[in-house]
């Protein structure tokens, strides 16, 4: 979040400005004879580096012990050790809440371009900015909870007395065939929003009055500040790169929407418009990697099943992060330190609930690395492990910086470069460590990217179009009078996806997204599907591999890796766009990398689409 070259000019008057203000103050005071103006407070630079200094200080040793308090509850799962996280996460919060409200006083002064930087991470980190006024600060972080409360809590009771969570209702969505039983999960889920509507709105009015009193115009400008660029021209690069893969999901979506058809005949899915959003294998219609089985073409098998390779080579689950380690030690990192062995988490324990979900962890911004997940020996969770490696190795390799510097070079960066690393572990890689006997033929091909499309491609419009429709809530552009007719339009408008029955205002189908009442900004998993490709094709380049892009593996390669580590060591040093330069050569996000990726399975989707004389588009 550095200064662009405008604002440096703006800079470079605002210091003239501040010498000649001093000027004329000194030259006041030289003349007794004239007028002294009213006293105001000089700007005060020694003022504002020592409340940065202040800050980092204080913030680094909070995380620590915010750190250490999040990883006991999630491995001892109590009401103590809940108390003891919330204890600290709310000290953490209100410190930054602090922070953020003083760095705002000192945002017009001229300081040098690193502290500079760390001021304007320190007042734009905030998610959720509190008002001011204490009665409103509560009101926010009331409401907050009891939204995360009614997410949390949600259950969906069938007829015949079952009550099941969003995990046990998404694994109906995923593996039954029944419109009527997935309509019915549908709707029920969506239920436990409803009241969360008025909250919502509340919330929306607090916490822009929060992004106020910290300079922005709303929290819609404040979530935007938050990448290098000013917040019309981020929204207008997201624009620009879902320009350049939308005939790929259109393709894709044709497609699928064409085999359904197939199978569920047309009162269940037109041949032409949106795709009813309950067929499509998920909660959300977000990934659709869990109809493979129904769109998959003849003969796509590729003739391995890596569960089953990782069960006839005896990989446990040591054995299988302990591969995933030897993947970045191939490209040059060092080994991870001995005390990721004895205090990471890797199998699920029988004597106590723990946090299953799977995460990286650096608690003392230094060398105390650590994952934790309940491994299941599946090829889902040997490329997870990858994944969330790729986290840690991001962690340690920018260590050395500032604190407030200790991040990835914005919030797409840390997914990006674990989904960039999950990338390789292509057959050639799998016969590399000796998992596959022979590499697929180029013909198995079509069946691996189109699986990995149903998630990676029929995700992007949903991860762009979830802040599309929160900035234009938290702008006024729609009013609450709006709230879910606004969200079936923009998702028509991105995904082709349509509410399988009426919906209207009296629900609140955004809540049924946790990111939503969760408060957690969505746009980066967005960049993340794009930059993982664009990193992948150029640290294949820069490996030398000239084969097409979707079979490269940069796994042995040091000149890769030491590209690669580069850019990671920067951490949120230096604007995006440079940590951009420093592997792909570029400043500019690029999709092109994911059209090179899935240019075999495009050219193979609109062949299927006309030869079947399908009408694209919805």
């Amino acid at each position: 979040m550095t200064l662009s070259s405008p604002a440096t000019s703006k800079l470079a008057l605002l210091v003239a400005l501040a010498l000649g203000l001093t000027a004329c103050n000194r030259d006041s005071a030289e003349q007794p004879q004239a007028a002294k103006p009213m006293a105001v407070k000089p700007v005060d630079q020694a003022e504002a580096l020592s409340f940065i200094r202040d800050a980092e200080t204080d913030l680094a040793q909070l995380s620590i012990e915010a750190n250490r308090a999040e990883w006991i509850y999630s491995n001892f799962i109590t009401q103590d050790t809940a108390a003891l996280s919330a204890v600290v996460g709310e000290k953490l919060t209100a410190s930054s809440v602090k922070y953020a409200t003083q760095a705002a006083k000192y945002a017009q002064l001229p300081l040098d371009p690193v502290n500079a930087r760390k001021l304007k991470i320190l007042r734009s980190a905030l998610v959720l900015p509190a008002p001011l006024d204490p009665q409103k600060n509560a009101e926010l972080a009331k409401i907050s909870s009891e939204l995360n409360g009614l997410y949390g809590k949600g259950k969906y009771c069938f007829g015949d007395g079952r009550c099941l969570t969003q995990p046990e209702l998404s694994s109906i969505m995923a593996e039954s065939r029944d419109p009527a039983q997935l309509l019915e999960v549908w709707q029920g889920w969506r239920n436990i929003a409803k009241p969360m509507r008025p909250l919502f709105e509340r919330e929306v009015e607090l916490a822009n009055q929060g992004a106020q009193d910290l300079g922005y115009a709303n929290l819609s400008e404040l979530w935007r500040s938050q990448y290098d660029m000013q917040p019309d021209d981020f929204s207008a690069e997201l624009d620009r790169l879902w320009g350049q893969v939308k005939p790929l999901y259109e393709s894709l979506h044709c497609y699928v929407r064409g085999e359904l058809n197939a199978s569920y005949g047309d009162e269940t899915v037109p041949k032409t418009g949106p795709i009813p959003a309950h067929l499509l294998g998920n909660m959300w219609a977000q990934q659709w990697g869990n109809i493979y089985d129904m769109v998959a073409p003849k003969d796509a098998d590729p003739g391995y099943d890596v569960t089953q390779l990782l069960a006839e080579h005896g990989y446990d689950e040591h054995k299988m992060v302990k591969q995933a380690e030897s993947f970045f030690t191939s490209l040059g990192f060092d080994a991870l330190p001995d005390s990721f062995w004895t205090r990471s988490l890797f199998v699920q324990p029988r004597d106590r609930d723990v946090v299953c979900h799977a995460s990286a962890w650096d608690l003392d911004n230094e060398e105390d690395l650590r994952i934790k997940m309940c491994i299941q020996k599946t090829a889902e969770d040997f490329s997870v492990i990858h994944h969330e490696l790729g986290h840690n190795f991001y962690q340690r390799a920018y260590k050395d910086q500032p604190f407030i510097f200790k991040n990835s070079a914005n919030d797409g960066f840390h997914e990006a470069i674990g989904d960039t690393i999950a990338l390789s572990i292509t057959p050639n890689y799998l016969k590399q460590i000796g998992l596959l006997d022979e590499v697929p033929d180029a013909s198995k091909d079509i069946g691996l990217l189109l699986k990995q499309a149903l998630d990676k491609i029929a995700f992007l419009p949903f991860g762009l179009m979830i802040d599309q429709w929160r900035w234009k809530v938290f702008s006024g552009e729609i009013s609450p009078a709006q709230y879910n007719q606004a969200w079936w339009e923009m998702r028509n408008k991105y995904q082709g996806v349509s509410a399988p029955v009426s919906r209207d205002e009296t629900d609140f189908d955004p809540g049924a997204k946790y990111h939503v009442p969760g408060n957690v900004p969505y746009t980066r998993y967005f960049l993340a599907h794009i930059l993982q490709f664009q990193f992948h094709r150029a640290l294949c380049d820069i490996a030398g591999d000239t084969g097409p892009v979707h079979r490269c593996s940069i796994y042995g390669n040091k000149d890769a890796g030491a590209k690669l580590n580069q850019m990671l060591q920067m951490g949120q040093s230096q604007p995006w766009p440079d940590a951009l330069a420093t592997v792909t050569g570029k400043k500019r996000m690029d999709a092109e990398a994911v059209l090179d990726y899935f240019a075999p399975l495009q050219t193979w989707l609109d062949e299927q689409n006309q030869q079947a004389k399908r009408q694209c588009g919805w």
